[in-house]
């Protein structure tokens, strides 16, 4: 979405005078005489008094929102890469109180209507038997699974989420162009939606008496918990995703931290004595009901798909005893088949005894004698759509294929005709979206959403917008791009707001067990802590290397008088493990003229071991576990992502420009530290962020040591190396308070080796990381310390019995300190032997090694 400059509208006698509705469509906004709707005329008022700078200034603030709140949708061909934020219309789509009730009414006997066909389907089969479905059509169909058949459903809702899209033809009236009854998207996202627009523009959403989804949503979490088989003190709710590389991770993590529910992916989870468990770090947890968003067939590969690795083995079975609720029920994408709305007319007419309120566009089956000639004798004004869509083969359009296409199309059809149907071609309604100067009429769609009860199906009170990208789209998708909108139902009256903290009505104590931890979410916050003080270290270092090189004539490191530089280069490649950089083949040479590579190292994303990498394998790490961050945690990893883009996309020619971004850069990090340490409850996951934190701390301090100081420089290197290192720990200005009789090596490893109050000290790391071992679950492990206890003991013991003296004595050739040496060396070896302790102790080991750039390889199908 480009900024809305509307000046010159605005100029102009009104607002929407150079709004032209497109020909032969229904417009929401003006009448086919050219009349404002009365329901629009207050919110085109409002756009009006804000003027051309206030309504940019609210598309910025609510650009940022969704930024800042980490909104996206992920593309698999999206040229920006895979992961792009959600584009929002500072526009909403308004529908009046009065026609929203007559299409909850229609959508209510919709949603009835196909949980009937459902239940009969996976049960008595009354309807195929009676000739009102084909057998050969939906026994045929991949969506139908018959391990699922007979399975009995809790609460006889087996639908229990549904959403359908819907738009107007041209006369006005309401269609439905499709179901969504696998794992629906959009509940998220049209609640950030709503979220981010009540915020822009609060004025206009109070005034319009805008209805509230707070209810919605706390229907949905009623639902859940009252189908679980356990009494709904005792219950225990998931959703279940494919991982960050879903399409809509975003919105999964979302609707989980949202509704209070964990969010799982299928590796988490156990099927044990017919019951599925969350396998935590100490122990089982028992699950009662999933909310998945895994499409059914992808959820058991032992009943199901053999080759998926989204779902859990076993997870049929669980169902099929009584002791799960899935939601929806494993099945349900049966009903999304593109043939049923052929016949709905007469299941409503034989399952409900009423005609179909909201029809679906005009579908015929060509299996059928006469759908067949119907379809045949006009052929060229409808479209086409094979039941077994070839990749890029969605929907065929007869009359704009040439005479062979078309021929063969034909001879298609009448060959095969159980497998095609064909449909009137559908012109959507517009809707009036802020394009560029413009406001301009877009092709839309409304997603409406709709969740079991007790007594029937509640409907969201508004729902999620889609308008196509140019007005000559023809299809809408968000895989396709284009503009989400709010989507307002306006009432004459306000509503009363609603909050969806537990109430007494929901039957749950007033404290719950907060979630537990899976091993797969501790090992993610492990490494969320050492990649964010990886990358903290490395930007302090880097800055402390800008300043030296800044203080010289020349860059050249290779001179007899320049140790200190000389050193924190070599600090930088031992730090980044960039090999060979400043130490091994070619050297030299870098070392003569070290820009270009420390260029490399601060904005090339291909570098191994470079802050871009780092920084992105932070980024990804959080985005496994976003559910577990805060709103204002998140912000600050948008606004690393955001360092990270503008060093990459424009990368810095010079190093003074580099530490223009790298000032600000070290401002987030630190903020990230402080958030995580003052927002996140020191649980058993919070545990192991700060375990990562403290552990990489430990070894980037051990390897700058050991860079620095192990090589003995000459006066004033020496003095120069010791405020270095100061600098690159933060201390410098503890040292000179406590040690006022200038600068010694002495004194600098008392305060950042050994001082166990100093939070920059190697002694303060072993010291917190002992600490926070103790308090991790031991499970069944036997009486005594575990293996990580004995490492970290062994660690710090050997910090704490050192003699400094000892240490900064020079060797025989007066050029190393051996001592020194050996003692960073073994605190090296005790902090690999940590890591791998707690790897092999608490996380899964089936799982790959983690790198800085790991990457899920499935993908689930939303």
């Amino acid at each position: 979405m480009s900024v809305p400059d509307l000046a010159p509208l605005l100029e102009q006698s009104g607002l929407v005078d150079a709004y032209t509705p497109l020909p032969e469509r229904y417009d929401e906004m003006r009448t086919a005489e050219g009349e404002v709707r009365p329901h629009w005329q207050y919110v085109l008022d409002a756009l009006r008094t804000l003027g051309p700078s206030g309504i940019e200034a609210r598309w910025r603030e609510a650009t940022r929102m969704v930024r800042d709140n980490g909104v996206t949708y992920n593309l698999n061909a999206e040229p920006r890469g895979m992961s792009r934020p959600w584009e929002l219309d500072l526009l909403p789509l308004l529908i009046r109180s009065e026609e929203w009730a007559e299409l909850e009414r229609g959508l209510m006997q919709r949603a009835d209507l196909l949980n009937q066909v459902l239940l009969d389907l996976y049960g008595p089969r009354k309807l195929i038997r009676s000739g009102l479905l084909p057998a050969e059509l939906f026994d045929a169909s991949a969506e139908f699974l018959l391990p699922c058949h007979g399975v009995e459903v809790a609460g006889h809702r087996p639908l229990v989420q549904y959403a359908a899209d819907l738009t107007r033809t041209s006369d006005g009236h309401w269609r439905i162009i499709g179901d969504r009854t696998q794992s629906p998207l959009g509940f998220g996202y049209a609640l950030e939606n709503r979220v981010v627009l009540s915020r822009v523009l609060p004025s206009m959403f109070r005034d319009s008496h805008v209805h509230r989804l707070a209810g919605f949503f706390r229907s949905i979490r009623r639902t859940l918990t009252r189908l679980a088989p356990r009494r709904a003190e005792h219950s225990r709710v998931v959703v279940l995703t494919p991982g960050p590389e879903s399409e809509a991770y975003f919105e999964h993590a979302y609707l989980a931290n949202y509704l209070g529910f964990t969010l799982v992916q299928g590796g988490d989870l156990s099927v044990r004595d017919g019951a599925l468990w969350l396998r935590t770090l100490g122990r089982l947890e028992r699950i009662d009901a999933v909310l998945r968003r895994v499409d059914d067939g992808w959820c058991d590969p032992l009943e199901l798909r053999e080759d998926s690795f989204l779902g859990v083995p076993g997870l049929v079975q669980a169902v099929r005893a009584g002791n799960l609720v899935v939601a929806n029920a494993l099945g349900s994408g049966i009903l999304e088949h593109p043939a049923l709305p052929a016949f709905l007319p007469s299941l409503c007419r034989e399952l409900l005894g009423e005609e179909l309120q909201i029809p679906d566009i005009p579908t015929w089956w060509c299996g059928d004698p006469a759908s067949l000639a119907q379809v045949l004798d006009r052929l060229d004004e409808l479209v086409v759509k094979p039941l077994n869509k070839r990749h890029g083969q969605r929907c065929l359009v007869p009359d704009t294929m040439d005479a062979p296409a078309r021929a063969v199309l034909l001879q298609a059809i009448r060959e095969h005709p159980d497998s095609y149907i064909a449909q009137e071609r559908v012109n959507p309604s517009t809707a009036p979206a802020l394009i560029g100067r413009h406001l301009e009429p877009r092709p839309s769609v409304l997603r409406t959403f709709l969740t079991a009860e007790e007594d029937g199906y509640a409907v969201m009170p508004g729902g999620l917008g889609r308008v196509t990208p140019t007005s000559d789209t023809a299809l809408n998708s968000n895989q396709l791009g284009g503009l989400a909108k709010d989507v307002w139902v306006v009432a004459s009256e306000p509503e009363r707001q609603e909050s969806l903290l537990v109430t007494t009505e929901m039957h749950t104590p007033a404290v719950t067990q907060e979630s537990e931890v899976s091993s797969r979410v501790a090992d993610n916050l492990f490494w969320i802590g050492r990649y964010a003080e990886r990358a903290e270290g490395l930007v302090r270092l880097l800055r402390i290397t800008i300043f030296k090189l800044s203080e010289r004539s020349d860059y050249a490191a290779s001179t007899g008088d320049s140790c200190c530089l000389r050193s924190l280069l070599e600090a930088l490649t031992n730090q980044t493990q960039s090999f060979p950089g400043f130490i091994g083949t070619g050297a030299a040479e870098r070392l003569r003229n070290p820009v270009p590579e420390m260029l490399s190292l601060i904005s090339d994303p291909a570098r191994l071991g470079g802050l871009p990498q780092t920084l992105q394998a932070l980024g990804q790490a959080a985005y496994s576990v976003r559910d577990r961050l805060s709103a204002d945690t998140w912000r600050i990893v948008s606004d690393i992502e955001a360092h990270l883009g503008n060093l990459t996309h424009e990368p810095p020619g010079q190093l003074s420009l580099a530490l223009d971004e790298l000032d600000p850069l070290i401002t987030s990090l630190v903020a990230f530290s402080a958030l995580t340490q003052e927002n996140m409850t020191h649980n058993e996951g919070w545990h192991f962020l700060e375990i990562g934190r403290r552990l990489e701390r430990a070894a980037s301090t051990a390897s700058l040591l050991r860079s620095m100081l192990v090589p003995i420089a000459g006066e004033p290197d020496e003095n120069m190396v010791i405020e270095a290192v100061l600098g690159v720990t933060d201390s410098l200005i503890t040292y000179r308070r406590r040690y006022r009789a200038g600068t010694r090596i002495g004194a600098l490893l008392d305060l950042v080796f050994q001082d166990e109050g100093n939070p920059r000290a190697l002694a303060y790391q072993l010291m917190q990381l002992e600490r926070l071992v103790s308090e991790l679950p031991r499970g069944d492990m036997a009486v005594g310390r575990t293996a990580v206890e004995k490492h970290v003991l062994k660690g710090l013991t050997g910090i704490r019995l050192a003699e400094i003296d000892s240490l900064v004595q020079p060797d025989k050739a007066g050029a190393r300190r051996a001592a020194l040496a050996a003692m960073l060396a073994e605190l090296d070896r005790q902090s690999a032997a940590i890591s791998d302790a707690i790897t092999a102790q608490y996380f899964r080991h089936e799982e790959q090694p983690h790198s800085l750039l790991r990457r899920a390889a499935a993908r689930g199908a939303s």
